[in-house]
């Protein structure tokens, strides 16, 4: 049995350059990934190929599953690989803005590249990938284990600095709060109505330099952060007001240093200077919106 945890991905910063002429959207993003927050996946490998979902947000799920749509293509390109029967334990909100799918999607990946010994999945299966989804790749993450990167193109081009972390060692503490919404992903994108994509001189490999520097430490981190923004929060909110309610909630908690919406939303993240504190902050919000999805983690 091979197990995989699918780890929520956080949208630190969202701009959006402009739009393509094949109707995608060009983005500039700093992703990060929850230590506590994430569904679990387990294998079992030479079974036949299928998928029994469980989990208390498993019933949310609807359309093809992502996680048989990649074993579907990675078989269907590679018949010698061993696949086997998928189990998928589901406690991330979905359409939530923290790329449930995706990281479910990339978690079946990393586990066949296991089976089959291979160490490198993003090498061996990111092009593969990016034709499902493309936040997939920086899912599966590098060399298997997802971490802070930014995301350009439509989010395809990821840069990881080679000898360090990006974001502080230590990680940002952090909650997650999401007030169960659905936010339809495509309308966001078409409110934003953003402009024709200009010609641009690769701002990526400029900014991960300068942000592989800025991102020691957490002040660096939320400087970088508040200087920045998410350009599909407005929108957002025009389909979800709730969303600004979340984000007015928890710009109250005590302490909280910064707070925005994660991707096309409803998530919310806030960052705090501990753990201690952050945990307090969501038992604050459990207790005075029961109903709302919240998850104190780390954010690496």
């Amino acid at each position: 049995m091979i197990e995989e945890f699918a780890a929520a991905k956080v949208n630190l910063t969202l701009h959006i350059l402009g739009r393509r002429p094949d109707g995608y959207h060009e983005l500039h993003s700093l992703v990060a990934f929850a230590r506590d927050a994430g569904d679990r996946l387990r294998v079992q490998i030479g079974a036949p190929l299928s998928l029994e979902t469980s989990g208390p947000e498993a019933t949310t799920i609807e359309g093809a599953n992502l996680v048989m749509v990649a074993a579907d293509q990675l078989l269907a390109t590679n018949p010698n690989l061993a696949a086997g029967a998928i189990q998928l334990e589901k406690y991330l909100p979905v359409a939530s803005g923290i790329g449930g799918g995706s990281a479910d999607a990339a978690a079946a990946i990393r586990a066949i590249a296991r089976a089959n010994d291979i160490a490198d999945p993003a090498a061996a299966f990111g092009a593969l990938a990016a034709t499902i989804g493309a936040d997939i790749p920086v899912c599966i993450g590098d060399h298997g284990q997802p971490t802070a990167a930014i995301m350009s193109g439509i989010g395809e081009q990821i840069w990881r600095p080679t000898s360090t972390t990006l974001l502080p060692p230590e990680g940002l503490a952090a909650i997650l709060v999401n007030p169960r919404v659905g936010v339809p992903t495509a309308a966001v994108f078409k409110a934003l109505a953003a402009s024709p994509l200009k010609l641009v001189s690769n701002p990526t490999q400029e900014a991960m330099a300068a942000s592989q520097m800025r991102l020691s430490s957490l002040d660096d981190c939320l400087a970088l952060i508040s200087a920045s923004r998410n350009d599909l929060e407005a929108p957002a909110i025009q389909f979800a007001p709730i969303i600004a309610d979340v984000l007015c909630r928890l710009r109250q908690v005590p302490d909280c240093r910064i707070a925005r919406m994660s991707g096309s939303g409803a998530t919310c993240f806030a960052l705090f200077d501990d753990m201690a504190t952050a945990n307090h902050a969501a038992a604050e919000i459990r207790a005075a919106q029961p109903n709302w999805w919240v998850c104190p983690t780390r954010l690496n």
